[in-house]
């Protein structure tokens, strides 16, 4: 199985506004770091080759990333250990605070790719019931096998 992860964020003013500028300016730099990380299978993007444009919820300031990784590990060595991390730094100069989670990982099938409607189901599970083998953040450990265990119980 391969870990499924959605991250979505509130933009604290339009993608072409002067103040989210450097941020925009480093979506293209930073997705070829991901797309040429190890571990890195599929990310969503539109025509110009991000996902900023994807409107998924009703805000069009909203934003939303997903991608699909070999494990957390390897996910989390692209965000933790490359330049991404710098710009993770800075989240709070062009992204509004939640008090809710705002990303959610999964597991998926080797050959699925999951849809949007597929990935905001995990995050309002992982919002009303917690990190499970269903949906989870950095916080759990939980593995594949768990996953298929708690779908045979669901």
């Amino acid at each position: 199985m391969k870990l499924a992860q959605l991250n979505i964020a509130l933009a604290k003013y339009p993608m072409d506004a002067p103040e989210i500028k450097d941020f925009v300016d480093n979506l293209d730099p930073v997705n070829a770091i991901a797309e040429n990380s190890e571990g890195f299978i599929w990310r969503l993007q539109d025509e110009s080759g991000d996902a900023t444009s994807i409107q998924a919820f009703d805000d069009p300031n909203m934003i939303i990333n997903m991608s699909v990784w070999e494990s957390v590990d390897t996910l989390k060595n692209f965000m933790f250990r490359t330049h991404h991390r710098d710009f993770m730094r800075r989240k709070a100069e062009w992204f509004h605070r939640s008090a809710e989670d705002t990303y959610v990982l999964w597991w998926v099938e080797d050959d699925h790719i999951p849809t949007i409607a597929e990935a905001k189901e995990r995050l309002d599970y992982l919002r009303n019931k917690g990190d499970s083998p269903f949906a989870f953040t950095f916080k759990s450990n939980f593995t594949p096998d768990d996953a298929l265990a708690f779908e045979l119980e669901a």
